[in-house]
């Protein structure tokens, strides 16, 4: 019996990772209630894993992670990194409006699984504490050293930043943000090749 081809290999895993993923939004939708949940977005398999702290306005509108200014702002530093936004997963720490951190906390520890990236950007004090929380298994402790790339496992890198959310609206808060993110272009470029 022959090994499967490698893109046979990825396809099954990119299979499994969106069955995970949908399951893991059915579940958020259903302890949501009345409220509006807000999932996840991006590629299931992404090599960087983007992580806000809670939905803003136009995320609890449309129920989607990094939709609106904070999306677009991200959206435009990636193109300006030439960080192929394909290959970028965003997510909230908070699903849903006003909601427990205990009760969110399974759910990235899950999504972290499901995703299994390369990269987490950590944005933003609240979010950084929040990882922390998660207690994800053999992770390090991370640090709030802008811009500096930390181990946050044997097969997972960190880096954090300023929370987008509250740099959009100042030319100072956008250039700190700018030198923090920017760390993710050289990242991606030395990633091998699939």
């Amino acid at each position: 019996m022959s090994a499967a081809p490698t893109d046979e290999i990825y396809e099954k895993y990119l299979q499994k990772a969106i069955t995970e993923i949908n399951e893991l939004g059915d579940e958020i939708a259903r302890t949501a209630g009345s409220r509006v949940p807000v999932l996840g977005s991006g590629h299931p398999l992404a090599d960087v894993m983007l992580v806000k702290y809670a939905p803003q306005p136009a995320e609890l509108q449309e129920g989607v992670a990094f939709y609106g200014r904070a999306g677009q702002a991200i959206l435009k530093s990636l193109q300006r990194l030439r960080v192929d936004p394909l290959a970028i997963y965003g997510t909230n720490c908070l699903k849903l409006a006003a909601q427990e951190e205990d009760e969110a906390r399974p759910w990235l520890r899950r999504e972290l699984h499901i995703v299994q990236p390369k990269l987490v950007v950590a944005m933003g004090e609240q979010a950084l504490a929040f990882l922390k929380g998660v207690e994800f298994p053999l992770a390090d402790e991370v640090e709030a050293h802008e811009g500096t790339l930390q181990r946050f496992t044997a097969t997972i890198d960190a880096l954090y930043v300023p929370d987008i959310d509250a740099s959009l609206d100042e030319q100072a808060a956008k250039t700190r943000f700018w030198n923090a993110f920017k760390l993710v272009g050289p990242w991606w470029s030395e990633l091998p090749p699939y």
